[in-house]
Order: C-alpha cells, then structure tokens, then sequence
C-alpha cells in the first residue's frame, strides 16, 4: 500500500524554531500528509506534536566563535550530520523538506538539495537568520513571517512569500481570549520572561523595578516570572521581603495561557515571542537581546513599538528606575493598555499555518 507523502520539518532545538514547525506538522497532518522532524537533541525535552519517536536527531553545531578550532569543530560537526542526514533522507523519500531557521537545518536541507528534493525555508524574525540566509540561494521557496524582509533583494524576493507566523493550536486558544485592561484598584497581572533559555537581566533589573513601585501597586500586583534555576534563591528571597504574590519558575509549559491571562508582558523580543504576542494581542516591554550580529531582537521588537503595541527599550537603556516608571505608568492607564493590545493584534496573522501549508504543497507539488 503506498503511504501518504512525507514532509520533513527542520528546526533547531528552541521554541522559536521548534513551535511554528509544530503549528506547521499540525495543520499538515490535518491534510493528510505525515510529517518528521529533524533537529538536535535540545528537541527532545519539548513536548507537543512531535513524539520522540517522531524525532531524528542531527549533528549540528552553531558558530560560537571566529577561532579557527571553533570553527574547524563547527564544520566537522555539521558534515557529519551531512553524511546522517543523507542517510535519513534516501531512507525517508520525503516529498519536501521545510527548515526554520537554526543551523541544525544546514545538514537536511543542503542534503536535500543534492538529492534534488523540494526544499522550502521559513524565516520568523524581521532579519533573515544567518543559517537561513546561507540557505536563500539554494532552496526553492522562502516563507517569512513579516512583509518586506527580502523586498531589496533581487535574486531572492521573486521566490518570497510572507504567511506570518505559524500558530501552535494552544496559541490560537489563547488569541481567542479578549484582552480586559486592569481595574482601577483590582489586581494588575505583570508576566515576566526571558526567552527559551531565561534571561540573567530579567533577575538583575526586575526585582529592583518591583521593589521601587508604589506600595498601592504591591497590593494590586500578581507576578509571574520566568527565573533561571541559578538565580532562583535570590529573586525568590526578594520577593518574599516585599511580600510579593508571585509565581517563578524556569519555563512555562502554559505559557500561551499565560500571555492570555496577564495584562502586561515584559520579555525579550524573539521572532517567536513577538509573533505570539501579535497574534494573542498583548502589550509589552521588551528588551532585545544585544550584541548579536544582526540585531534581529531589535528589528523584531520595533515592528510593535512602530504600529503602539510595544515599549522597546534598549538593554543598554534598561534599569531598574526606568522599568518600574514605565509599569507604573501603564497599569495606571487602562485604555492605554487595551490601545496596546490592540496595535499588537493588528499584525498578527492567525492563518499562517494554513497559508505556510498552501505553499510546501505548492512546491511539493502535492
């Protein structure tokens, strides 16, 4: 009996990556189609669509450092997952390979390329990624999340597509909860995160921001806080100095609920983060991530801040005075909150899975 077509999902092992490769595999399945996903082995402590038995794990490597024997070890890595993912792909057959960013897609989508297998990328960030911008010449579709990424650039914008964002089922939930802006007076629920892999300066800044808000407002506040497990002992003994309702915790499993439940996020500006908050509908401060090469935090950030959906401060401009002037000034004006929510829903796409699906069949030519 022949089996339905295959298509082979891959992602590096953060939720950045790994997410729209879920909301991706969902809608497709939907479809009819079955669906893998090649990654590292950072893949396997999420849960969600992809079992492990659902998983190939690749060699990758990142390029962490311009040293030549950082380098050298990064190229003898991915060429073994080269050889592996060969392997994987003359075994799988699969009818295309759709990659989303990180350098574990290096290894499937270049072997994809010589087995002349469909290959299609998705790029979520404002900035195309390095690992995706190596790829851009070689496969045969881009997908990207915001309109006007490759729009200067020639050789690539004629095989372009932006379809937003794909959405993972309990994001869509979420994105169905209507924002309601604070009480004068009731609680005022402030999420704090940090990314994938938390964020030391949330630790660092937010505690002492907390500390230097009105006591009327320690009284309204409901905290919950992404911390690291190293900087656990500290926040948690500052909080509970000030008597602070709060939630800590290294990572949210719910985090989609919780977008959905809070009236103000503080957070790094990901692709991911900043899709899902446009999508959900949600104010928020964020603080890019500094000193990556190409700033994409920053350009990410400023696509809310530009249309009212967003504060984007600088971490270089972040302290705990400014943090806790800025909460302050939003929790006292609901309206202004809810203007918020609604700039930052006004860019978020809803059907991207579906718009995303459309064109990996396209291509397939399934």
């Amino acid at each position: 009996m022949k089996q339905d077509p295959l298509i082979l999902l891959a992602a590096g092992g953060t939720g950045g990556h790994l997410f729209p490769a879920e909301a991706l595999g969902v809608e497709l399945m939907k479809r009819g189609l079955r669906v893998r996903l090649a990654t590292d082995s950072r893949a396997l402590r999420y849960s969600g669509l992809f079992s492990k038995d659902m998983i190939d794990v690749v060699p990758s490597e990142t390029v962490r450092s311009r040293a030549p024997w950082s380098l050298a070890l990064t190229s003898l890595t991915l060429g073994a997952g080269f050889v592996v993912a060969l392997n994987l792909l003359r075994r799988l057959e699969p009818a295309a390979v759709v990659g989303f960013g990180g350098y574990p897609t290096l290894p499937p989508l270049l072997a994809a390329r010589l087995l002349r297998i469909p290959r299609v990328i998705h790029d979520a960030n404002a900035v195309l990624g390095r690992a995706n911008r190596f790829l851009s010449s070689r496969v045969d579709a881009i997908a990207t999340s915001l309109p006007g990424v490759l729009d200067r650039d020639p050789g690539l914008s004629p095989k372009t597509t932006t379809v937003g964002t794909p959405m993972r089922p309990a994001i869509l939930a979420a994105a169905a909860v209507e924002y309601v802006a604070p009480d004068s007076g009731g609680p005022f629920r402030l999420l704090v995160i940090g990314g994938s892999q938390g964020a030391r300066v949330m630790a660092d800044i937010v505690p002492g921001a907390i500390e230097r808000l009105e006591p009327s407002l320690w009284n309204r506040l409901v905290l919950t806080q992404q911390v690291r497990e190293e900087d656990m002992m500290r926040v948690r003994g500052h909080y509970d100095r000030l008597k602070i309702k709060c939630e800590l915790a290294p990572f949210f499993t719910d985090l989609p609920a919780k977008l959905a439940s809070h009236h103000l996020v503080v957070s790094r500006s990901g692709a991911g983060t900043v899709a899902e908050l446009s999508a959900i509908g949600r104010p928020s401060i964020l603080v890019p991530l500094p000193g990556s090469i190409d700033q994409d935090q920053f350009a990410n950030a400023g696509v809310l801040a530009q249309v009212g959906g967003a504060l984007r401060i600088p971490q270089s401009e972040l302290s705990s005075d400014r943090l806790a002037s800025e909460i302050s000034a939003l929790a006292a004006e609901p309206k202004k909150l809810t203007a918020m929510a609604k700039a930052a829903r006004s860019v978020g796409r809803l059907d991207a899975a579906q718009r995303m699906a459309d064109l990996v069949m396209k291509v397939a030519g399934i």
